[in-house]
């Protein structure tokens, strides 16, 4: 009887750990190398006051079903978490402002409730209106978020209602992000409509036929979204080598062999390569160029997270609302803070049991959009100082934190700029014109989890299918080692 097909799979993430998964349920033997000392890539947890909080993501899209699938999958449904009330707002023009009903990823369909919500001034507005009566705007092939929303609307609704919303998944510029790969809700409008903020109406008004799933927009996992990576980590088991850097990629007469930094190689039928991607680039450099050139076109955003543990009479009122988004000429050092006591009430009674008479809040504040190098550059120390100084000027905030941590990651956010989807398109053929390679990831088809667990499924199978299975050239149970 043939032996199942062994695989490996370069990196730890969430994305890694997916495909892992998904290729064992495919029959696969399947060993995950990551070069860090632990797995999760991005999701990370980690204690303030004694509650775990999330150092990375801190929910998934619920409307998409990949991610809550997952969590049932795994048998982590009882901890599935929505978001308590309230809402987030924008601070522009010197306050917080609500932001504008009748809205679709910052493109307003409503005017009336656009001049309501005081984000853009008067001009603001009238500008936005013209779109009502311009012209059809042609729009030939992918073109920036900036280029074509500013030419309808005005600069106004880019910089302080599309790029903040933007700028909390991509850390990045509408006038480089793509039209096609960031905003796939718009962009058909711009092919087949004459009027945007019709079109933002029109698809508003349809939303209940539309196929997304009913109920919350977000979830959670009670004990932060981290615990995806936790639990797939502990069903790699052993399989899962951590500080374990793969150093090149060798192509053999029946599969490949991966190279590692100090350890011996790793034989195997095939290999996806579920990391960034200029380490999937480096990989592929030798064997797959056309590929290689196409990721080394990919850039990143680095950011930084600093969250407060705060006692609750710092501030001089109720803190109300899930928190607030900064557009970027605003003069604040954080383009977005999270009130995360409020947005999830298990992690506000988690504080409270494990901090008995003490009414304590906690906050997160975002910090990096793309090209910020000089803002990154400041100390932990000094980020948390800006932080604290901006929620102040927001909140009104005037006392001292009892806890403060700062997560840094660098290049974290891949940018998909204008013509995203045609470079991943030629990435792809290129790679599956090799038997046995695979690539995914949040630099290919999405950048949320939900994104990355469909993606690495995908790939997981079309590398399983591919595959025959036949005996191995060195057994892969017996390459696999003890976690470094």
């Amino acid at each position: 009887m043939p032996e199942a097909p062994h695989v490996v799979v370069v990196g730890g993430g969430v994305s890694g750990l997916t495909a892992a998964h998904r290729l064992r349920g495919h029959g696969a033997a399947v060993t995950v190398i990551e070069a860090a000392d632990r797995p999760g890539g991005k999701l990370q947890a980690s204690p303030v006051v004694g509650a775990r909080v999330d150092a990375g993501a801190e929910a998934v899209l619920a409307r998409r079903p990949e991610a809550v699938d997952l969590f049932e999958e795994l048998g982590l449904g009882d901890r599935v978490v929505h978001p308590g009330q309230g809402s987030a707002s924008l601070y522009s023009r010197g306050r917080r402002r609500p932001l504008p009903k009748g809205q679709l990823m910052g493109v307003p369909g409503d005017l009336r409730a656009l001049a309501r919500s005081g984000v853009l001034s008067w001009g603001g507005v009238l500008r936005a209106g013209l779109d009502l009566v311009r012209p059809r705007t042609p729009v030939q092939g992918d073109v920036s978020v900036a280029d074509y929303i500013g030419t309808r609307m005005g600069h106004q609704v880019v910089d302080r209602l599309v790029e903040p919303l933007l700028g909390g998944v991509y850390a990045g510029r509408a006038d480089r992000l793509s039209l096609d790969s960031t905003l796939p809700q718009i962009a058909p409008m711009a092919r087949t409509e004459r009027s945007l903020l019709r079109g933002v109406r029109t698809s508003l008004a349809g939303r209940g036929k539309a196929p997304t799933a009913p109920g919350p927009v977000f979830a959670s996992l009670r004990g932060g979204v981290a615990g995806l990576v936790e639990t797939l980590a502990e069903r790699q088991g052993e399989r899962l080598r951590t500080g374990t850097r793969a150093r090149a990629l060798e192509r053999r007469e029946h599969g490949w062999r991966v190279h590692l930094e100090g350890s011996d190689p790793l034989d195997c039928d095939g290999v996806l390569l579920a990391c960034p991607a200029p380490e999937a680039a480096r990989l592929l450099r030798e064997h797959v160029p056309e590929a290689a050139s196409g990721l080394e076109g990919i850039d990143y955003a680095s950011m930084a997270l600093v969250t407060f543990a705060l006692p609750a009479s710092a501030f001089p009122g109720p803190l109300t609302g899930t928190g607030f988004l900064v557009p970027s000429g605003e003069g604040l050092t954080v383009k977005a803070a999270t009130f995360s006591s409020n947005k999830w009430p298990w992690l506000a009674e988690e504080v409270a049991e494990a901090n008995p008479g003490e009414d304590l809040v906690v906050l997160r504040c975002s910090i990096g959009r793309f090209g910020e190098h000089a803002t990154l550059q400041r100390s932990d120390d000094e980020l948390a100082e800006a932080a604290l100084a901006d929620l102040a000027r927001v909140t009104g905030l005037s006392g001292t934190p009892v806890q403060t941590r700062v997560t840094r990651w660098e290049n974290g956010l891949p940018q998909y700029s204008v013509g995203h989807a045609d470079r991943i398109e030629r990435v792809r053929g290129a790679v599956g014109r090799h038997p046995g390679l695979g690539v995914c990831g949040a630099a290919y088809e999405g950048v949320g989890v939900p994104a990355c667990i469909a993606d690495a499924g995908r790939e997981a199978r079309r590398l399983a299918e591919g595959l025959t299975a036949h005996p191995h050239t060195t057994d892969a149970t017996d390459q696999q080692g003890a976690n470094p």
